[in-house]
C-alpha cells in the first residue's frame, strides 16, 4: 500500500545519502514494492511484513487493518523473510468466520457492507467496498447485536411466511389442475357429441382437437410437478436455514449467526423470486369446447372442428355483500408530512376472521404532517402505499420527492426525484415503483428501514399516472393517450386497453388503479365511474354513480374503497361494482387513499389548491 509523499525526491535522496541500499539489513516491504528501500521501523504480525516509520504510523488507519498487531523496532523480528508478502488486510482470524466469499472463493467472509447490505471478504473491501466509499464493519465487532434481535425474529417470520405461501401455491395449483382437467374432459365429451352429427370425414379433425386437449393436460401435469418440486425444495432449504439459525442463536454463535442470517435473507429474496415466477409462469386455464356450426353445411371447405377456449376468470363469489355492511371508523388522526428541520433528507448515492363482513366503524382521524424543512412548496400527496403497520410511503408531487414515514414516531425520510411523481406501488420487499408523469417514466426505488435510493428506470408510451403491482405484473393508467396497460417489471408490454368492442374509447381520464389476483379496477375521474377489468384486459363491469372518483384501494374480501373528490366522501363498493355504502362523510376533497388490512387502518390525503391541509395524511382506524 503506497503512502503519500513516499516518492518525493527530497526524502529519497535524504535516505540514499546515508548509504547504499545494502546498508539496511531489514527494510520496509511495502516501500520496496515501489523501488524505494527504507529502514524498518516496526513489524505487522498479521501481515507478516516489516514497515518503515511512515507505513507503521498509517498502517492501522484503514478500517480493515484496525485489528492488526504491530511491534515496534525493539520487539520486531530481526530477520527478514523476503518470500513473505501481505497475507491479507483482515484482522484476527476468527474460527467462526469460515464461509467463503461468493466472488473470491479462496477468501473468507469477514466484513459486512451496510450500504450494499452484503457480506464481503478482504478483496471485496479493497476492490469494491473501500472505506472511503462504503460503510464497512468487521463482523465480530457487530455480530453480538444480532442475538434474539428484531432482525433475527423477523427473518424467521419471513421464512415461516414463505413456507406457508409455497404450501398454499401447491394446494391452489392442484385445485386448478383438477378443475382444468374436469373442464377438458367435459370439452372432449362435447366434441364427441358434436362429432356424431357429422360424417366420417371429420375423424381427423376430431383427433386434432383431442390431441390439443391431451397436450394441455400433459403440460398441466408438468407444471404441477414443477411447482411441487420447486416448492418442496424451497421448503426444505428454508427449514434447514431456520434450524441452523435457531441452533446458532441458542448456542450464541454470533459470528456464524450473523453470516447465516444474512445468507438466509438473501435466500428468502431468491426464493421469493422463484415463487413469483411460479405464480406468473404456471398459469393453468379451464376450457370449454365451441363447435363450429358452419361445418354442417360447409364440411368440405371447413378446416376446423372447433377450438378450446379459456374460460374468463370470474370474481370470486362473496358469501355476503360486504359493501352494504356498515363500516365504522374512528375520527381521523392527522400526520403532518411537512416537518421540522431535523427531518432527514436522503440524497442519491390469511386472516382468521373476515373483518370485512363485520360492521366497520372508523375512529376520528389522526393527522400526519408530511412537509419537510427542504420542501419549497406546499405538499401535494398524490400517491400513498402502506408497506407495514408502521411504515407508509408517499409521493409528494409538488416537491418532487418520495417520503418514507414511520407511523409511530412520525419521522420522515425523503428522496428527491428529477421530476414530479404521481402514484406509487410496492413491487418487492425492498423496491418501490413510482410514475413520473411528465417524463413518461417509471422510476424504481430501493428502500430499507432507514434509507431510500434510486434504481433503474423504465420508459413508457405516454403520460403514466396510476400504478399497481401484483405478482410480477404492473397495471398502469395513462392520461395521454387515455388507456390501461399491463406489463412485466422489465417493461415488456402484455396488454393495452383503449377501446371497447364497439370501437369507442373506454377512458377519458383514468386516474388511479388497484389490483388483486383476479381483477383490475380503474377510477376515471371525468367519466365519473370505476371500471372493472380482468387481467386479460376484458371489461367486466363498472360503477357509474360517483361524482368525481379519485383514489382507490382494495380490501381482502374483493370490495374496494374509492374517494369521491367532489362528493367529499369515501365509498365502499362491492367487488362486482353493483352496490356501495358511504364509509366517511364530510372529508374535504379526498384524493389518494390506501387501506392497511393488517391494522384495519385507512390512510388518505386531501388536496385543495394552496391549502396547508395538503401537508397532512389523515389516519382512520376501524373500530
Amino acid at each position: 500500500m503506497a503512502v503519500p509523499d513516499k516518492k518525493s525526491s527530497q526524502k529519497v535522496s535524504s535516505i540514499l545519502s546515508q548509504g547504499g541500499a545494502e546498508d539496511f539489513d531489514i527494510f520496509c516491504n511495502q516501500c520496496d514494492k515501489d523501488d524505494i528501500r527504507l529502514p524498518a521501523f516496526g513489524y505487522c504480525v498479521d501481515c507478516e511484513v516489516h514497515l518503515c516509520q511512515t507505513c507503521y504510523n498509517t498502517h492501522r488507519r484503514p478500517k480493515p487493518l484496525r485489528h492488526h498487531q504491530l511491534l515496534d523496532k525493539d520487539h520486531m523480528p530481526q530477520k527478514q523473510n523476503l518470500s513473505k508478502s501481505l497475507k491479507s488486510t483482515l484482522g484476527p482470524q476468527d474460527g467462526d468466520l469460515s464461509k467463503p466469499c461468493t466472488k473470491h472463493t479462496k477468501e473468507k467472509i469477514k466484513f459486512y457492507c451496510h450500504d450494499h447490505n452484503t457480506l464481503i471478504c478482504s478483496i471485496c473491501v479493497t476492490l469494491e467496498h473501500t472505506p472511503t466509499s462504503c460503510n464497512v464493519d468487521y463482523i465480530p465487532d457487530i455480530s453480538g447485536e444480532i442475538l434474539d434481535s428484531t432482525e433475527f425474529k423477523e427473518t424467521l417470520k419471513d421464512i415461516h411466511k414463505l413456507t406457508e405461501e409455497c404450501c398454499q401455491i401447491t394446494k391452489d395449483m392442484k385445485q386448478r389442475v383438477a378443475k382444468s382437467t374436469t373442464s377438458l374432459k367435459d370439452s372432449i365429451a362435447e366434441i364427441e357429441k358434436f362429432r356424431k352429427e357429422i360424417n366420417k370425414r371429420l375423424d381427423e379433425l376430431e383427433k386434432e382437437v383431442k390431441d390439443t386437449a391431451t397436450t394441455i393436460q400433459h403440460d398441466n401435469s408438468k407444471k404441477l410437478k414443477t411447482t411441487e418440486t420447486t416448492c418442496d425444495n424451497i421448503n426444505r432449504s428454508l427449514q434447514a436455514s431456520a434450524d441452523t439459525l435457531k441452533h446458532l442463536n441458542t448456542n450464541k454463535k454470533t459470528d456464524q449467526l450473523f453470516t447465516e442470517l444474512k445468507t438466509a435473507q438473501q435466500q428468502i429474496l431468491h426464493n421469493e423470486n422463484l415463487t413469483k415466477k411460479l405464480l406468473t409462469t404456471n398459469d393453468v386455464d379451464e376450457y370449454t369446447f365451441e363447435p363450429n356450426h358452419a361445418i354442417k353445411k360447409l364440411i368440405k371447405n371447413e378446416k376446423s372442428l372447433g377450438a378450446l377456449r379459456k374460460k374468463a376468470i370470474k370474481q370470486p363469489a362473496q358469501s355476503k355483500n360486504t359493501a352494504t355492511v356498515p363500516m365504522k371508523m374512528t375520527s381521523s388522526r392527522n400526520i403532518n408530512v411537512k416537518t421540522s428541520s431535523d427531518t432527514k433528507e436522503l440524497k442519491q448515492p390469511a386472516q382468521s376472521k373476515n373483518k370485512a363482513a363485520l360492521p366497520m366503524k372508523m375512529s376520528t382521524s389522526r393527522n400526519i404532517d408530511v412537509k419537510t424543512s427542504s420542501d419549497t412548496e406546499e405538499c401535494h400527496i398524490s400517491g400513498l402505499i402502506v408497506f407495514s403497520q408502521n411504515q407508509v410511503f408517499v409521493a409528494d408531487n409538488n416537491n418532487k420527492s418520495i417520503k418514507m414515514i414511520d407511523i409511530n414516531s412520525e419521522e420522515i425520510k425523503q428522496l428527491k426525484l428529477e421530476s414530479k411523481p404521481w402514484d406509487i406501488t410496492i413491487v418487492t420487499r425492498d423496491t418501490l415503483a413510482v410514475t413520473l408523469t411528465y417524463t413518461d417514466t417509471i422510476q424504481f426505488i430501493s428502500f430499507s428501514s432507514n434509507s431510500l435510493s434510486l434504481k433503474n428506470k423504465l420508459k413508457v408510451s405516454g403520460w403514466c399516472h396510476g400504478i399497481s403491482h401484483h405478482q410480477g405484473k404492473l397495471a398502469l393508467t395513462f392520461l395521454s393517450p387515455a388507456k390501461l396497460q399491463i406489463m412485466d417489471l422489465k417493461g415488456n408490454m402484455k396488454i393495452t386497453v383503449e377501446k371497447d368492442s364497439n370501437g369507442d374509447s373506454i377512458f377519458i381520464q383514468p386516474w388511479y388503479v388497484t389490483t388483486n389476483s383476479h381483477s383490475i379496477y380503474v377510477s376515471d375521474t371525468y367519466k365519473c365511474e370505476v371500471i372493472w377489468f380482468n387481467w386479460q384486459g376484458e371489461m367486466i363491469g363498472r360503477k357509474v354513480d360517483i361524482e368525481l372518483p379519485r383514489g382507490i384501494s382494495l380490501l381482502d374480501d374483493g370490495s374496494f374503497f374509492v374517494s369521491d373528490y367532489k362528493g367529499n366522501c369515501i365509498y365502499r363498493v362491492s367487488g362486482d361494482c353493483k352496490d356501495r355504502t358511504t364509509i366517511l362523510k364530510d372529508v374535504e376533497c379526498p384524493e389518494a387513499i390506501c387501506w392497511c388490512a393488517e391494522t384495519s387502518t385507512l390512510y388518505l390525503n386531501t388536496y385543495m389548491i394552496f391549502s396547508k391541509k395538503n401537508s397532512h395524511i389523515k389516519v382512520y382506524k376501524m373500530v
